[in-house]
């Protein structure tokens, strides 16, 4: 059996414990965009439908946004398709050949970072230049997730690594102690976007001088955290840092409130969607701290445009993935238009000028100014503190 076909069959299986909050429905293949002569083909998996919709849904969304923006401006033209992959590693492998099948030349490589770890040695192999917008995982860049110098040198990151958002949660709390001084961390232990976090976030608390006074564990479809929030309390927890999606954080929040819990909730990108969980009492989220390279209540006038068309054409407010995904789109037309990118061209051929110009220009997008990235695929830009207040996000001060 030769590489590519085992990595299209047994390695996605192997790769199925690394996922987020997976879903067991069908797959289902969304084509936004009708077929055009002349333009360049973006392709992008995540979920669709299931338990982590929101997310794929947010990126679907802007992702095409972005390109009906860039098509009606004239100039070069682009086609977006995006397949469901539910968040599932054996799934985003049949969504790359679909994709691969469709003519994909650029992609937004996968939406979660479990299916793109699946993902991620097919683009290298087939050498097509992939920017994700939310695939947060260094498993998703590098062969070996701890080893920088295994980048695969085509696939980057519209979003912090998993590692940065812990570090830069550890520096937020020891700069705002107003927040809490006694922290707490509840995370899961068997998904690899929230151990990321939480080493890195304990790693750095433990340089600053930061206090940790607990830590406490689950496992993916966990329901009950009566025994995690109550040991944080009985610890004096008056933050309480949760590397974690934002399904499991609902539970918990319920948890602490029937507990009489009296402490400062804090988490990265993967809480941005709790306030749309269906059934989910939003007061409960009040006070609730997360960091995120978008706050949608940014008056700049890149953010103030986005929220404005994407309020408009989809009846809602734009989370971190849309974004993100609005962000990285816009990031791969200015370097197709740098590069003098051609349909004709094959993807091979464009990744290579992609890589180029991804490793030295400068993007300014919603989700920051001054954008850059390494060749490892990583990306450098200002994250930003947002709190939830009657029921919406806001830029916390």
């Amino acid at each position: 059996m030769n590489y590519k076909t085992f990595m299209k069959g047994g390695m996605a299986a192997l790769m199925a414990m690394s996922l987020v909050a997976c879903s067991s429905s069908a797959s289902t293949t969304s084509s936004s965009s009708s077929s055009s002569a002349g333009a360049i083909k973006i392709g992008v998996s995540g979920p669709l439908t299931g338990n982590a919709a929101v997310y794929g849904t947010a990126v679907k969304n802007a992702a095409q946004l972005a390109v009906d923006e860039i098509n009606a401006a004239g100039g070069q033209q682009y086609e977006f398709k995006a397949e469901d992959d539910q968040a599932d590693a054996e799934k985003a492998v049949t969504a790359y050949n679909n994709l691969v099948d469709w003519g994909m030349q650029l992609s937004l490589g996968t939406v979660t970072s479990g299916a793109g770890q699946a993902a991620s040695p097919l683009y290298k192999e087939d050498s097509i230049f992939a920017l994700t917008p939310s695939a947060s995982s260094t498993g998703v860049i590098y062969k070996d997730m701890k080893d920088s110098s295994t980048a695969y040198g085509n696939i980057f990151q519209m979003c912090f690594t998993d590692p940065n958002q812990g570090t830069a949660s550890a520096v937020y709390l020891n700069e705002h102690k107003d927040l809490g001084t006694k922290v707490g961390t509840i995370y899961c232990s068997d998904d690899n976007y929230s151990t990321g976090l939480e080493t890195n976030f304990e790693s750095k608390a433990k340089e600053l001088g930061v206090e940790v006074v607990g830590k406490q564990t689950f496992q993916t479809n966990a329901t009950d955290f009566s025994v995690q929030v109550k040991q944080l309390a009985d610890a004096g927890a008056n933050v309480i840092f949760m590397p974690i999606y934002y399904q499991p954080a609902t539970l918990i929040l319920q948890e602490a409130k029937k507990q009489g819990v009296k402490a400062t909730f804090f988490g990265c990108d993967g809480m941005d969607g709790i306030l749309s969980q269906d059934g989910f009492d939003k007061t409960l989220a009040e006070g609730l701290y997360m960091l995120t390279p978008f706050s949608a209540d940014s008056t700049d006038e890149k953010t103030a445009s986005f929220v404005k068309a994407y309020k408009a054409k989809y009846n809602e407010t734009p989370n971190q993935f849309a974004a993100d995904a609005y962000d990285a789109v816009y990031a791969i037309a200015q370097a197709a238009k740098a590069a003098n990118l051609t349909s004709s061209m094959k993807a091979k051929d464009m990744c290579s000028a992609m890589v180029k110009q991804f490793t030295s220009m400068t993007f300014t997008g919603t989700t920051g100014s001054n954008v850059t990235w390494k060749a490892t695929g990583e990306v450098s830009k200002d994250p930003k503190a947002i709190v939830v207040k009657d029921g919406a996000y806001v830029s916390a001060k």
